[in-house]
């Protein structure tokens, strides 16, 4: 027998097409104009992504992420940071596939129980791909200055990388 979580999203699906007919709602015309919105979108937003994700490969290709992560090695340390975990603070606000990657370096390199390896799994579970975010809803709205928001939301992630070294020491230890 299959599990139920199976079975979720046809039977979301079936309830929204029988809402829709009981409202009165051509389901399938509501569904054919929103994937044609939702293709509009994706085609806005495809320069913002393909600059984005350029930029990243650009960081690792050149070895400016692993001059970047000799520079901050004394502050993080100050900071009660793991300096190990430096690529994962640079990389995480561009992109998440890339944070993703040297999370799983570290987890690898050092083990999944480790402190560094506890570190970067809070990490990535508290931050967000700052950028990518900002170039997805931002372009998808059409606004194409961020004024306050990258700003803000970079300043989140610091808060977030420094809570989740603190934390990780807090309830694991070093």
């Amino acid at each position: 027998m299959e599990p139920f979580s199976s079975w979720i999203l046809p039977l979301l699906l079936t309830a929204a097409a029988l809402w829709g007919c009981r409202r009165r709602v051509d389901v399938y015309d509501a569904l054919v104009c929103g994937g044609k919105n939702g293709l509009h979108v994706a085609v806005s937003i495809l320069p913002a992504l393909a600059a984005l994700l350029t930029a990243v490969y650009m960081l690792r290709a050149s070895g400016a992420l692993d001059g970047l992560t000799h520079l901050l090695a004394p502050l993080l340390t100050a900071l009660g940071v793991p300096p190990e975990t430096a690529p994962l603070l640079v990389i995480r606000p561009l992109s998440g596939s890339g944070a993703l990657a040297a999370g799983s370096d570290l987890m690898r390199q050092y083990g999944t129980d480790s402190y560094i390896g506890r570190c970067a799994a809070v990490m990535l579970g508290c931050t967000e791909t700052t950028f990518y975010t900002v170039a997805v809803y931002f372009g998808a709205a059409g606004i194409r200055k961020t004024r306050y928001t990258v700003p803000a939301a970079l300043t989140a992630d610091a808060a977030a990388f420094l809570s989740a070294a603190f934390a990780v020491r807090l309830f694991f230890g070093q």
